[in-house]
Order: C-alpha cells, then structure tokens, then sequence
C-alpha cells in the first residue's frame, strides 16, 4: 500500500507537504504545479486518505455483516415498566440498537428477564448475547452452557471470563458528594432506589438487592464528617414516583435537609415535583445533585446538577466489543468508562460561580 512517504519521494517534497495538499490545506504555500503533481502522483499509486480508508473499512464491515448475517441476543434484566421509569437502562438499549443499525446487523433479538427460562436453549443459535444489568452468576454460567460470547453491560466480570463495560460506581458517587460538601453543605439528605439483581430457583425467577455503591458512598462521607444521620436517608425503588414519595415523606417529618443526594434522575424528577408542590425552592431552600445525567436532566425547572454516564456509548461499545469477539480476540476485556460531574442551577453552586 503507497505511502506519503512514498508520494514525497516520487514528487521530491517533504512528506508533511504531501500530507497537507492530500487533506486541501488552503493556508498551504505550494504551487498548483506541485499541488497537482501531488494528486496525479497519488492517483497513479492508488494512495487512500486515512478518511477513505476507513469509509472502506465501514464499507466493508457492513457487507461481511449482511453477508454472515450476524445474529445477537440482548438480555434486559429490566422490565418495561422498570425501563420506563428510569431512561438509564432505555438509553443503553438505544446504543446498542445505533451502533446495530450502523455496522448492518439487522438481527437482534430482544430478551426480558422473565421470559429468559423459555429462551436458554434459543441462546445457542445466537452468534452473541449482550446482557444489560446485574444478573446473578449462577444464571450467567447457566447462560454460558449454551452460548459463550458474552459481553456485560454495568457488571463486572469477577473471574475475568465475559467481556465487560462499567463504571467506578464509588468514583461517580464520589463526585456528587464531594460536590455538595466543598459547595458548603453539612446537613445533606439521600434519595436512593435498592439496585436490583436476579437470582434463579429452579424455575421461579425472583428479586433480591444487592448492595449500592451510591448509598454506601453517601454513608461514608457523611460518617467521616460526623455528620452522618440515619434519619436523613429514604429508600424505595429507582423510579420518578418513588422520588416524589420519598420526598414527600422527607418534607412531612419536617426539618429538612439543605440538600439532597439523589441517587438517580428519574428520582430527582419525581422530588423536583414534590418540592414545587410544598412552594421549596430549589436551590434557594434545598440544593439537589443527583446521578445518570438522562437527556431529561437539562430540561427540569431547575436543570439538574448530576454525575454524567454515558449510557449510550456503554452500549455501542458493547457491539464493538461483540463483533471483535466474534473476528477471533479470545482474551476477556474490560472498559471502564469515565463518569463527570455536570454542573447545572440546582446544586446552588453554578450562580455563585457566575456571581
């Protein structure tokens, strides 16, 4: 494959010139003669942008798909009403479906948690399963027997078999804490839903919760601090409606707090509405930070200050690290992706910052 190198030695020009005529550098000095002897030169040794280069690659991945015909399975361990309720895990979803729909992959099929038992014997006529949400290991190991390429969406991959995409749980939990306490906050509430997983029993799937870093992380801070109350915490399900009750429940025992860790935005939307009823201003009487920075985050009265995740990109490199599986890499991976702090009206903190 012809080089720049090789265009510059042919043309007698350095290589950074060849570069900048091939990308059309306008602020580029050289003549329209060596301009075009660099074109014509390029042409004849069939040189290939980097540009066009990976529009072939593109090109090319999509027709081997369509060609293969790639099948994968996408386990939701969420049920419609619980994807509803929280944008978090529909916002994965999505990015899996995009990054799809974008490398030709035509066939994917959708699996709710409660029809699983009915689908295992499915699994082997899969190429791959994308499972998203905390599932128990017995199941994944059941999952397994029928189907070894899987990727994990928000889990961790323990004994570093299954490929895996997460975040720093405490690390993003962190962020939102540290927030509200360097803004000057000491007597701080939390809001939080019980993070579910799934646990199989011969054939009758139920629910248990397992520990939440978000909740954990609050504790700790606050405990450090000596200023941990155990009063101050309402625990329900990650849901809009549990936020509006939980918050409802915090203002009737009076009291409240000066600001509020929210352990989710659907939370938070549903506490926004409950504290607008009861005519507390946000953040002017209760300052709020909470977590996922769903798409709805920037548009509620106040914006929300939250720890962004990027769901969506959680989900497209979960394909990306499919369709590597599938060419052959057999080592496990694990990404983790970042997480930041977005800081908008209802923390308190972005008006004095303006000010």
């Amino acid at each position: 494959m012809a080089t720049i190198r090789d265009i510059a030695v042919r043309v007698n020009v350095s290589a950074a010139t060849v570069s900048r005529v091939l990308n059309h550098d306008d602020t580029l000095s050289a003549s329209p003669v060596t301009k075009e002897k660099i074109f014509e030169t390029a042409k004849e040794l069939n040189y290939q942008t980097l540009k066009s280069r990976r529009k072939q690659s593109m090109i090319q991945l999509k027709e081997a798909a369509n060609k293969e015909r790639i099948k994968l399975g996408m386990i939701l361990l969420q049920s419609k009403e619980e994807e509803a309720n929280d944008p978090y895990w529909l916002s994965i979803r999505e990015g899996i479906e995009k990054e799809c729909s974008t490398r030709g992959i035509d066939s994917l099929k959708l699996i709710r948690l409660q029809n699983l038992p009915a689908w295992q014997k499915e699994f082997c006529e899969l190429d791959g399963l994308i499972i998203i949400g905390r599932m128990d290991f017995h199941i994944l190991k059941s999952i397994n027997q029928y189907n070894s390429n899987i990727v994990l969406i928000n889990q961790d991959s323990h004994d570093d078999q299954y490929d895996s995409i997460i975040f720093d749980y405490e690390k993003a939990a962190s962020l939102a804490m540290d927030h509200l306490i360097e803004a000057g906050y000491s007597r701080i509430g939390y809001l939080g839903g019980k993070e579910k997983i799934s646990i199989e029993d011969i054939q009758v799937i139920k629910k248990n919760y397992s520990l939440d870093a978000r909740k954990s992380i609050y504790e700790s801070k606050m405990k450090q601090r000596k200023l941990y109350d155990e009063n101050l915490m309402f625990i329900k399900e990650y849901s809009i409606q549990s936020g509006y009750d939980l918050m409802k429940q915090a203002i009737a025992k009076g009291d409240l707090p000066e600001a509020f860790f929210i352990g989710s935005d659907s939370m938070a939307i549903g506490a926004l509405r409950a504290l607008q009823e009861s005519k507390i201003r946000i953040p002017e009487d209760v300052a709020i930070v909470s977590f996922n920075d769903i798409e709805m985050a920037n548009f509620t009265s106040p914006p929300l200050t939250t720890v962004k995740i990027p769901t969506e990109d959680m989900g497209r490199l979960s394909v990306k690290l499919m369709i590597d599986r599938l060419e052959g890499r057999t080592i496990p991976v694990k990404v983790m992706v970042p997480s930041k702090l977005v800081i908008r009206e209802s923390c308190g903190s972005l008006k004095a910052q303006m000010c």
